[in-house]
Formats: C-alpha cells, sequence, structure tokens
C-alpha cells in the first residue's frame, strides 16, 4: 500500500500542477487576446437580470476562469458602471459557466491520445508565442495551456490507475447522513489545498474514470468542492471594498444555498442525470457528474435569478456603505483595471460636480453663503482632493491612447471643479448689485436646469455644453461692459471707487462661476485629442494643451482676465 502510494505521489502531484499551469496559462493568454471584450460585453449585456445570467455563462466558458469575471465585475461595480443586481446575475452566471470544465475533462481529457493532440497543440502554441505579436502571442499561450491540461489529465489517470485497488471509500459509501456529510466536506478540503474548484473536480473525475471511487461519492465530492470555494472568496473579501466584500458574500451564499439544496436532493439529481444522459447518448461515468455539476447549478440559478433585486437589497443591508459618499467608486483594486479605474474617477467627479453645482446655484440665487453650502463644498473639496491622487495613482501604457486622453479630460474637468469650489468658498456675499444680480439669476436658473438632467449623456451633452459656452461668452461680455460703464461713473464721481470695486468683483465672481462650470462640463462629456485646440468664447487664443507625454501632468488653464 505505501510502495503505492510512493510510486503514485508524483503522478498525482505532478498532474495536478500541469492541470493548474495549464487552466492558468489558458486563461491568462484568452484574457489578453479578449482585451476589452470582457468589459464591452459586460458593458452591453447587462441591461436585464436575463442578459446579466447570460454574460457571465459566456465569459466564464470563453476564458474558463470564474474569477476574471469575478474580478472585472466587481471592477465595473465599484466604478457604479454595473449595478450591484446586475452583478449578481452576472455572478451566478459565472458558477453555471465554470462547469464547463468538467465538460471538457470528460468529453476530451480521457479520449484524447496525448501524444497524437495534446503535444503538438503545445508546439503550435510555442510558436505562435515566439514568433506572433499582440494578439497572436497571447493565443498561443492560451493554446500552450490547453495542451497542458490534457497532459496533467492524462499523468492524473496514471497515478490514479495505481491507486485504484487501494482506496477505500466504503466507509463514505453507504447511505447515511454521516457518510454523505463525509464525502462533501473532503470535497470542500480538496478545493481548499488545491485553490481551484476546476483542479478539484478534474481530480474527482479521473478518480470516477479509474475506478477509485463511484458515481455518488463523486457526486458528493462535487457538491464539496462547488461549496469549497466560497473559502477563497472569504479570505478574498478580507479587508477588500464594499463592492468587493458584497460580491464576495453573494458568490457565498448563492454556493452555499445551492450546494446544500443539490446535497439534500442529490438523489433525485442523479436519478435525473441517468435519464439527461440516456437521452444525450452520454456513456462515461464522468459525462453523468458533469452533468450533474451543470444541473445542480442551474438549478440554483433557477432559483435565485428571479429574485436578485431583494437578494441585492439584503447583501446591501447587511454590508452597508461606509465612509464618504462621493468617492464611494474610488476602489484600489480597480488599479489593475486602467479603463475602468478611470471611468471610476469619471463618475466620483460627476457626483462632486453636482454637489458644486448645488452650492453654486444656491450662492447665486441667495447672494450668499449659508452653513449647508459651507458643509456641501467642504465634502466636495475632500473629495476631489482623494480623486485627483486616485486619477495620478492609475498605471496607463506607455504610449498615449484612449485612456490617457480621458485622464488627460479628467484631470483638466477636476483643475476647474478645484477653481470653482475655491471661488464659492472665496466670500460670504459675493453677489452685489443690482446688475449683478441680474447676470446672477438667469445662471442660477441654467444651473437648476442642468442638475435636473444631471450626468448628461448622449446626444443631450454636446447641447448643455454648447448652452453652457453661450452663457459664459454673455457672462464675460456683460461683465467688460460692465466695467467700462462702472468706471465711466466713477470718474464723473457718480459712483464711489469702494462701491465700483466691490460690484467689479462681485461680476468677475459671477463670470468665473459660470466659465469654470462651462469648462468642466466640456472636459467630462468630451475626449479631446491631445492636440485639439478647444474653442474659447473667453480668450482670444486657444486653451494650451501639453504634447502627448503620458508622464507630464496636463497644465492648468489661466483664470478669464480681468478686462
Amino acid at each position: 500500500m505505501i510502495a503505492t502510494l510512493l510510486s503514485a505521489f508524483p503522478y498525482l502531484l505532478g498532474g495536478v500542477g500541469l492541470f493548474l499551469v495549464g487552466m492558468i496559462l489558458m486563461s491568462d493568454g484568452l484574457k489578453a487576446a479578449a482585451g476589452r471584450s470582457l468589459q464591452a460585453v459586460l458593458e452591453r449585456s447587462t441591461g436585464t437580470t436575463t442578459s446579466a445570467f447570460l454574460s457571465g455563462v459566456g465569459l466564464t466558458a470563453l476564458v474558463q476562469s470564474s474569477s476574471a469575471t469575478t474580478i472585472t465585475t466587481i471592477g465595473f461595480v465599484s466604478a457604479g458602471l454595473l449595478s450591484f443586481a446586475a452583478a449578481i446575475g452576472v455572478i451566478i452566471g459565472a458558477n453555471v459557466g465554470t462547469t464547463s470544465t468538467g465538460w471538457i475533462v470528460s468529453l476530451l481529457g480521457f479520449k484524447l491520445n496525448v501524444s497524437a493532440i495534446a503535444l503538438p497543440f503545445i508546439g503550435v502554441g510555442a510558436l505562435l508565442r515566439l514568433l506572433g505579436k499582440g494578439r497572436q502571442a497571447h493565443v498561443g499561450m492560451a493554446v500552450v495551456g490547453f495542451g497542458l491540461i490534457f497532459i496533467g489529465i492524462d499523468f492524473l489517470q496514471e497515478g490514479m490507475g495505481g491507486l485504484a485497488q487501494n482506496i477505500d471509500l466504503t466507509g463514505f459509501s453507504q447511505a447515511t447522513m454521516s457518510g454523505r456529510v463525509g464525502l462533501t466536506l473532503i470535497g470542500v478540503v480538496m478545493t481548499v489545498l488545491l485553490q481551484s474548484s476546476s483542479a478539484a473536480v478534474a481530480l474527482t473525475l479521473t478518480a470516477l474514470h479509474s475506478g477509485a471511487i463511484g458515481l455518488e461519492q463523486a457526486a458528493y465530492l462535487v457538491i464539496g468542492q462547488n461549496v469549497g470555494t466560497t473559502v477563497t472568496a472569504v479570505l478574498a473579501s478580507a479587508g477588500a471594498s464594499i463592492p468587493a466584500r458584497r460580491t464576495a458574500l453573494a458568490h457565498i451564499l448563492f454556493n452555499v444555498i445551492t450546494g446544500l439544496l443539490a446535497f439534500m436532493s442529490a438523489g433525485a439529481l442523479l436519478a435525473l442525470v441517468r435519464v439527461l444522459g440516456r437521452v444525450l447518448d452520454a456513456d462515461e461515468p464522468a459525462m453523468f457528474i458533469a452533468l450533474f455539476h451543470t444541473v445542480f447549478n442551474l438549478m440554483g440559478a433557477i432559483l435565485f435569478l428571479p429574485f436578485t433585486a431583494p437578494f441585492a437589497r439584503l447583501i446591501t443591508r447587511l454590508i452597508p456603505d461606509q465612509g464618504p459618499v462621493l468617492t464611494r467608486h474610488l476602489d484600489k483594486s480597480l488599479q489593475q483595471l486602467p479603463d475602468v479605474a478611470v471611468e471610476a474617477a469619471a463618475r466620483a467627479l460627476e457626483e462632486i460636480v453636482l454637489v458644486t453645482l448645488q452650492a453654486a446655484a444656491a450662492l447665486l440665487h441667495n447672494g450668499q453663503q449659508g452653513h449647508h453650502e459651507q458643509e456641501q463644498l467642504a465634502a466636495a473639496q475632500a473629495a476631489m482632493n482623494e480623486t485627483s491622487r486616485f486619477l495620478g495613482q492609475v498605471r496607463l501604457p506607455d504610449h498615449p491612447s484612449d485612456i490617457y486622453n480621458r485622464r488627460l479630460s479628467l484631470l483638466h474637468a477636476g483643475d476647474h471643479v478645484d477653481r470653482l469650489i475655491e471661488a464659492c468658498l472665496e466670500a460670504e456675499r459675493p453677489v452685489y448689485g443690482a446688475e449683478v444680480r441680474a447676470a446672477a439669476k438667469p445662471l442660477a436658473e441654467l444651473l437648476q436646469e442642468v442638475m435636473g438632467h444631471w450626468p448628461p449623456k448622449g446626444e443631450a451633452a454636446p447641447a448643455m455644453v454648447q448652452t453652457l459656452a453661450q452663457t459664459s461668452a454673455q457672462l464675460a461680455e456683460t461683465r467688460r461692459h460692465q466695467r467700462a460703464f462702472l468706471l465711466e461713473k466713477t470718474a464723473a464721481g457718480q459712483v464711489q471707487p469702494d462701491e465700483a470695486q466691490r460690484q467689479l468683483e462681485s461680476m468677475r465672481w459671477v463670470d468665473r462661476i459660470g466659465y469654470h462650470i462651462w469648462r468642466t462640463t466640456h472636459h467630462l462629456t468630451s475626449r479631446p485629442a491631445v492636440n485639439e485646440p478647444l474653442d474659447t468664447a473667453v480668450y482670444e487664443d486657444p486653451e494650451p494643451h501639453p504634447q502627448p507625454q503620458p508622464s507630464s501632468e496636463p497644465q492648468p488653464e489661466p483664470e478669464p482676465p480681468a478686462s
């Protein structure tokens, strides 16, 4: 017995290692080859619970990694690009999609001639990796990983073949609760030790194919392995962001509840699987278990999907929001997804701007600063500082790209938000004089309209920016005329110099508010080319822009001139 174990151990250990390396290479290669496809599909295909579920199934089956789908989903939820209810649909779909590994093993793993099929895959993949560039090289790594999976299965079969006569699970074979619980716990431990449910399921299928275990034993092992993935989620969520912890909890509850249901109805499910197996002309016990794994995850999906909204509300109550609301989208874990991180900063900026617009509109309307406006502006300033730091920490490609241009626009927008907040905090009574109030009133009304349609999206965005630009131009013209008029009145002795200066400063303030709101909205809603000159109603010359140097910071735009 000991000699058999010692002789089989290298095959088992090496087989598991090759299988895991193959899964990693295939998953990473497919993710890199897909580029932004994961994110693009999630953005476009998560409008309903059903579409979110199907997206999770498809993406996970494609890249052979539920972790990749889950990480991307967490990123989208953190960035505010995906609702948590839709994210639950994706997570449930990822749990169903990950069962595709069992189908690959059962349909191909035990039927391929390794030397005739798997080795050529590795050779062709290695050539693509060495000679190809970009996507071809990534596809090459995925092909190498695909080949290694089957070499790993071949080694597992070799090891299991020697152990088949020596493994004794008769203590767990009896139809007793303790025996079933024991098998399920063994499945959990296998997943925890291997840190991969796919590898644990592959090991179980290999043992079943080799005759080391029976069909019912394999079924309970797979149930435990499906639940065992939650241990990884628990470890990953420790100290993580609120969206990550909520996503982990949703994953845990779905897997545990689905596992309990599968455990209690395993006999009926196995009977159903045998019927379906005959319909599908399945001739391998491993195929029955792959079908069993898919069926009980589908059962869980059918039970959960109609209740994703209340399920999401329950998890939100269990893990409520913490910390500043304005920066809740800024999750440090997004740094590995630069384009998602930049869009998270954009969402934070949009909310900061909305709060600042509310304070500015109140100042323009009331003519003075209240305690509420001071609190709003202080919160906006703190959030703006954190958003700027977050944007500065996002690592971008070494060459100018769409992400770089987007971050450049957001940095310009942030610069104008800073100046807007600074202007709002300058004076307790910024609006002074009848002419200034007459100019401030329509701007306040316009801001109320802008806030009603904030953030500007789609075709409405250019129209809003154009309206703000025209208003800024009108304010600048009013300021010029008022300046000339007041200076003439002062020279004629009709207005005291102090009074004229106060009115001029007040009009400059209103002009600055209108100008910075226009420029903020422009940069938030557009993605200009780095060298593109921006039209302006205030300056005679185009606004200066830096050359496309990723390491350089954008130069701030100058304030509107005093005359």
